[in-house]
């Protein structure tokens, strides 16, 4: 059993059991998550499809952890004007380990 959910403008493929690092939350450690907006459910015997959400259905987990990602590098540059600037950024995240899907239907 797996389903899709939306978090954050990104869409994310989860299982029980799965750890998901998605956009930054405004909660706190072991914290329960839940993700209203389901795109699809995969059971074993049936497919629910969202048009574009699946009706009654959600996604709880547990927040584990909040970090940052890698540090990415933005270089600019034009040539033969010395025009040089160096920026880096570091995107926040939040691990989540999913505990339970639910459907209705």
């Amino acid at each position: 059993m797996y389903a899709v959910i939306m978090s954050g403008g990104k869409q994310y493929r989860v299982a029980e059991g799965d750890v998901v690092c998605v956009e930054k939350l405004d909660v706190e450690s072991d914290a329960p998550v839940e993700f209203n907006e389901v795109l699809l459910v995969k059971t074993d015997d049936k497919t629910y499809i969202g048009e574009p959400l699946v009706e009654g259905a959600t996604v709880k987990g547990v927040l584990k952890t909040q970090g940052k990602d890698e540090k990415v590098l933005v270089f600019k540059y034009k040539k033969k004007k010395q025009y040089r600037r160096t920026r880096g950024h570091r995107q926040q995240y939040s691990e989540v380990l999913i505990e339970k899907i639910n459907v209705a239907g």
